[in-house]
């Protein structure tokens, strides 16, 4: 059972826009500063939460630098880098790492299909390029290749690779790699933050812990205090507001900039194409399910 890592209670961090489309590092730091006070114990930047394909690799590098200075020791700061390209993957690896992010994030290759000797090859390079730890993104609804249990049994040999971010679906594989590794396994599906943590699981990075971090905190904490069934409670009162956010027919960071900017909350407001922004019933039902999540506390 692995614990470690990187903290327990990390948020993929959206990445805040100007109304003119041009990254705002003045809302990031108030967004990072507001989830660390609020519970949040690492930073994930330049995800898919966070728009990565869409911001330049400058841009990712002022970020880690911005989101570093405001959490100011009180949370590690993860760096996304994966892309379809290794060569590009281990540059951006190498400048996070001079930015001062605490940790990678890296997503399987997309589009090209790699097979998994060369998913493997891959991440090895990865791991290589940096001496950063290197937590890996199982999310094959999106990239198309699935990093499969006896690859990440594999790759969990190389010192620097310690953590897996599962947005996979598959509980079975999970327990498979989690028993076979000391790999600190983190949910990325924020309805099994509590299913996967009871299993071992160190933690979760979760894209609805933008608007309401201590929702997600308090699953946690409540499972680590004995008290299970006030876990479970906790973990189902989230579930409207995550399904809304996660389930509703848009991208997790449209429904999450569209609430933060309906609450006046840092981060809030404008994605970049070929995003769009959530129409007013969408962010209404939104409003509806937080304000009665808030109540319900």
């Amino acid at each position: 059972m692995n614990r470690g890592g990187f903290g327990r209670a990390l948020c993929a961090m959206v990445t805040p826009f100007t109304e003119t489309g041009a990254l705002d590092l003045d809302a990031a730091q108030k967004l990072a500063d507001r989830l660390v006070t609020e519970g949040c114990e690492g930073l994930v930047l330049s995800g898919t939460t966070g728009e990565s394909p869409t911001t330049t690799d400058a841009e990712k590098a002022a970020l880690v630098r911005a989101v570093r200075e405001a959490s100011d020791g009180r949370a590690r700061v993860l760096a996304g880098v994966g892309t379809s390209d290794t060569a590009h993957t281990l540059a951006l690896a190498r400048q996070a790492q001079q930015a001062g992010a605490d940790g990678l994030l890296a997503v399987t290759p997309s589009y090209s299909r790699p097979p998994q000797d060369a998913v493997r090859a891959h991440f090895l390079d990865l791991a290589d390029a940096t001496d950063l730890p290197v937590m890996l993104y199982d999310i094959p609804g999106r990239t198309g290749t699935r990093i499969e249990a006896d690859t990440m049994i594999r790759l969990a040999e190389h010192p620097r690779i310690v953590a897996v971010k599962d947005c996979a679906y598959d509980l079975l594989g999970t327990q498979k790699v989690m028993r076979a590794t000391d790999l600190a396994y983190y949910t990325g599906c924020d309805e099994y933050v509590l299913a996967l943590y009871a299993l071992g699981g160190a933690g979760y990075v979760s894209t609805v812990a933008n608007v309401v971090p201590a929702a997600f905190r308090a699953i946690v904490d409540a499972y680590d205090a004995g008290e299970t069934a006030e876990a479970a409670r906790r973990q189902q009162l989230t579930l409207p507001l995550t399904e809304l956010v996660m389930a509703g027919g848009l991208p997790g960071t449209v429904t999450t900039k569209a609430l933060l900017d309906a609450l006046g909350l840092p981060g809030g407001g404008h994605v970049r194409p070929p995003l769009r922004p959530a129409d007013a019933p969408t962010t209404d039902a939104l409003l509806t399910a937080y304000r009665e999540l808030a109540a319900a506390r």
